[in-house]
């Protein structure tokens, strides 16, 4: 678990207005309401925000599961997007499929509340970094 209070609060999180609670060890989910600011010209939500709001998820997890004076940062994201969302809430779990000393594998999922039929599923690396 991440000790840290103000792990949650950073500039971008605030500004999408998103969540981010810790699962179960080496889990993580993300959750976020749509609304305009999440849409694209084409009046679906922003492929970037659906990215952000998984490798968010996906790094929460990864901090779930490091030493203390460890942190991490993505190196590698796989996102496929499968359907288009328009509104409702989008739910981004992340999960630590392999913790190494250095590299950390997850798998990541993102749906709408109350549909179980994926919106991305998502491949991801993270390096460990001394802090």
């Amino acid at each position: 678990m991440i000790d840290d209070p103000e792990y949650s609060e950073f500039p971008l999180r605030t500004f999408l207005d998103f969540t981010i609670d810790d699962g179960i060890g080496g889990e993580a989910v993300a959750a976020l309401d749509v609304s305009d600011r999440h849409l694209n010209p084409n009046g679906v939500v922003h492929g970037g925000v659906v990215f952000t709001l998984v490798d968010t998820a996906m790094g929460r997890a990864t901090m779930s599961v490091l030493e203390e004076g460890r942190i991490c940062a993505s190196i590698e994201v796989a996102v496929r997007y499968l359907r288009p969302i328009t509104d409702g809430r989008l739910v981004a779990t992340a999960s630590v499929l392999r913790a190494g000393r250095r590299i950390v594998h997850l798998e990541g999922r993102v749906t709408v509340d109350g549909d179980d039929r994926p919106v991305a599923v998502v491949q991801a690396s993270f390096a460990v970094l001394e802090a």
